[in-house]
């Protein structure tokens, strides 16, 4: 018989010694040499840089670093860090990446719905990184962990010239987050909190020989390596314990590598990161150190000190490097451990900080050498198990975005909003607008059949009208083409020197990422570079139209960029995307002019082939934005021949004040309250009567409408000297001329009702 009194203190100590040994003893799989981390380091750059992690908000990117090395159960600590053990006893050897990346929390949400922000890291020295964020896209996240899409808001390039006093774009407190809310409440709903999260909407670009551009990179190349080192790694090469670890909230204090120096209290540290400028100096700003080695340079070494002969554990790391045939060059690099309210842990005797060069730090436009990112895993595969076993290629396809697929001709009427979104995410800068057609003909009804003129115009004619009868003849312009840049010359270095075409604020482009298209339809990408001594005291944002800036496509020589089918001619933009927002609002880059362009394609579908009485003509022209090129000669033209039009409905944008950081003294139409009546801009002013006309034709229709001044000019003025009338039509849109591009489709659905309601009954 068994006497269960004795039995269970046994099996107590047999539980108890079994937990024991779990404790100590490494996870078998990772002892195991035959392990397996899913992924390469492409995926990896992909994922994680797509992946926000603001300081304290890393838990989305901690969760995918440890599903991507859950074989060797890693550990999660308070502050989100992440760490794997492999090996026992000494010596204990550290190697730490950063996961953070700066960004902003939400801290006030105006009456009006816009939120207002504060920056994580709240202090140090970050050049333009707020200017840099000005009318761009950006996403938000909610309580639940879904991020929505909105825009910073951006000032309006026509209604900026005469303000003495306009708001600084790189100055906090002018920086506000539109997420279409229309008040306070409607963004609460829609998720947005005080301390939600915000970051720059982002796409990692693969270019030329190597180089990768996203936001945000140079805050992941770090978590790349040490991933990539554990995929490699054969646990049984590693001699005492290797900790590998990803730590949480560097910009703000390195707090989690402080926790981790803690707990870990490692022999030697290799800490593997960017490479910092200097702590800011207020009493002598330009005594500011930064690193200064360009992308391509290798494997760095960040140190404080002069020129003297690396030693120690520096010294070790050269040596393993020249062993394996692995650049390593040093380079400036600020402290790790920033001063605090607490003494800092102690740093191991045998530390370093290593990493690879970032071009345009800390800016949307930041890149890196892929080849330098191999170095870097290379080396701490060598460190760590004293050998090297070639990793997986990152480098993607360097020219993967495409335009969107151009549509037979249709037979059922397409959506408002199908309309624009295809229009607006083709490419076509002023002179290059042959794509921008093709898509517009495309959307067109199969009965439909416009002609291209001369000056690249596309004009379809309807209607039908006895020759003894009085019809007034109308035409419908909206214009094609968008801002952007043209290659003028390859330099021998690789660089593209460009300019302008039309007229945008320089930080809405600079410092962002760019697309070069070429006539076969590739879409190259690059940066758009910042202009000499940006990220100096003193900085001042260069002006005017003439201006020459440079984009970088990655290729080192005139000859790699031409054989990447780049030439002189070619045209140059932002990517660009539609987003829908909340409330029926949406943003995209070209809006201007793609949202009249589309209400005309809709008010061709509603007319149908059959318009009696009627002499109408619909007209897409080129050239808007470089002073109504192509309006200036299909209205001399008309004119030659004998029929020019009696009134002209220019179709364009209302640039609207409706902003949290503009004037609504002038400009004061209000997104989502109907199309507007661009009664005054610089290049026309509409009769008023004709203006009521139009305000009770809307009325009759039941068509919201708005009236007003704005700034810029119409394509309709160019048919005033031929004795034409412009009534300029238009919609009210924020933050013009820039990525954040922000309206209503219910505004949209307004302008292609008038288009009718005017067609029928002008």
């Amino acid at each position: 018989m068994i006497n269960r009194a004795k039995t269970i203190p046994i099996a107590i100590f047999s539980i108890v010694l079994c937990a024991y040994y779990t404790a100590v003893t490494p996870p078998a799989s990772a002892q195991a040499v035959s392990r397996k981390v899913p992924g390469s380091m492409a995926q990896d750059m992909r994922v994680f840089v797509d992946t926000p992690a603001i300081p304290g908000y890393e838990s989305a990117l901690a969760a995918k670093i440890r599903t991507r090395l859950a074989v060797f159960h890693p550990q999660r600590d308070n502050l989100d860090d992440v760490i794997v053990r492999i090996g026992s006893g000494g010596p204990v050897r550290l190697i730490v990446a950063p996961m953070d990346e700066p960004g902003y929390v939400v801290t006030n949400i105006t009456k009006q719905g816009y939120l207002q922000l504060q920056r994580l890291p709240q202090f140090g020295d970050l050049p333009l990184f707020n200017a840099l964020y000005s009318a761009q896209p950006v996403k938000i996240q909610t309580v639940s962990g879904k991020w929505i899409p909105g825009v910073v808001a951006g000032l309006s390039v026509h209604l900026l010239p005469g303000r003495r006093h306009a708001p600084n774009p790189d100055h906090i407190s002018n920086m506000y987050v539109d997420i279409g809310a229309t008040s306070a409440a409607n963004a609460s709903e829609l998720g947005a909190k005080n301390l939600s999260p915000v970051v720059i909407d982002r796409e990692l670009y693969d270019m030329g020989s190597g180089f990768e551009t996203s936001p945000a990179i140079g805050d992941r190349f770090g978590d790349v390596a040490l991933v990539e080192l554990l995929r490699r790694i054969d646990p049984s090469k590693i001699q005492g314990t290797l900790v590998v670890a990803f730590a949480a909230q560097q910009w703000t204090g390195a707090r989690g590598l402080e926790r981790i120096l803690d707990e870990i209290h490692p022999d030697e540290m290799i800490y593997v990161g960017r490479l910092t400028a200097s702590p800011p100096n207020f009493a002598e700003p330009n005594l500011r150190r930064a690193p200064r080695r360009q992308p391509g340079s290798g494997v760095l070494i960040g140190e404080q000190s002069g020129d003297e002969p690396l030693s120690g554990f520096a010294a070790t790391l050269k040596n393993l490097a020249d062993r394996n045939n692995i650049p390593f060059v040093r380079d400036y690099s600020g402290p790790l451990l920033p001063p605090s309210y607490l003494a800092p842990p102690p740093m191991p005797e045998k530390s370093v900080h290593l990493g690879i060069a970032a071009a345009w730090p800390d800016t949307p436009a930041e890149m890196i050498s892929t080849h330098d990112l191999e170095d870097l895993a290379n080396l701490l595969e060598a460190f760590a198990q004293g050998s090297v076993t070639p990793g997986s290629a990152i480098t993607g396809d360097s020219a993967s975005t495409a335009s969107p697929a151009v549509l037979e001709p249709l037979s059922t009427p397409p959506t408002n909003e199908q309309i624009l979104s295809r229009l607006v995410e083709t490419y076509g800068v002023s002179d290059h607008e042959a794509a921008v057609r093709k898509m517009v003909r495309s959307l067109l009804p199969k009965w439909a059949k416009p002609r291209t003129d001369a000056a690249g115009n596309l004009i379809l004619h309807l209607g039908t009208a006895p020759v003894s009868a009085y019809v007034p003849s109308l035409l419908f312009d909206a214009h094609m083409d968008e801002i952007g840049y043209e290659v003028r010359q390859i330099l021998p270095d690789g660089r593209l020197a460009v300019i302008t075409k039309g007229g945008g604020l320089p930080y809405f482009y600079l410092g962002h990422a760019a697309l070069v298209h070429t006539p076969d339809g590739k879409h190259i990408p690059g940066i758009m570079e910042l202009p000499q001594g940006w990220d100096e005291p003193g900085f001042k944002w260069p002006r005017g139209r003439a201006l020459m800036y440079r984009v970088d496509v990655g290729a080192r020589s005139a000859s790699e960029a031409e054989q990447m089918g780049i030439a002189v001619g070619d045209f140059v933009t932002i990517p660009k995307k539609y987003r829908r927002l909340a409330n029926d609002r949406a943003n995209c880059r070209s809006f201007d002019d793609r949202l009249g362009d589309t209400a005309l394609i809709s008010a061709v579908w509603a007319l149908g082939p059959d318009v009696k009485n009627r002499n109408i003509t619909f007209a897409w022209t080129t050239g808007e934005e470089l002073g109504l090129v192509g309006a200036g000669k299909l209205a001399a033209r008309l004119a030659s021949e004998g029929k020019e039009p009696q009134y002209v409905f220019a179709i364009d944008t209302f640039v609207s004040s409706d902003s949290p950081v503009e004037n609504p003294r002038f400009g004061d139409a209000k997104v989502g309250e109907g199309f507007v009546v661009r009664a005054v801009d610089n290049s026309s002013i509409v009769p008023r009567n004709l203006a009521e006309k139009v305000i009770r034709i809307a009325r009759a229709n039941r068509i919201p409408v708005q009236y007003g001044a704005t700034g810029g000019g119409n394509d309709g003025s160019a048919y005033l000297r031929y004795g034409a009338i412009d009534v300029a039509l238009g919609w009210p849109l924020r933050y013009s001329h820039s990525p954040g591009e922000f309206i209503s489709l219910h505004d949209v659905d307004a302008l292609s009702r008038i288009v009718v309601a005017l067609s029928r009954n002008w």
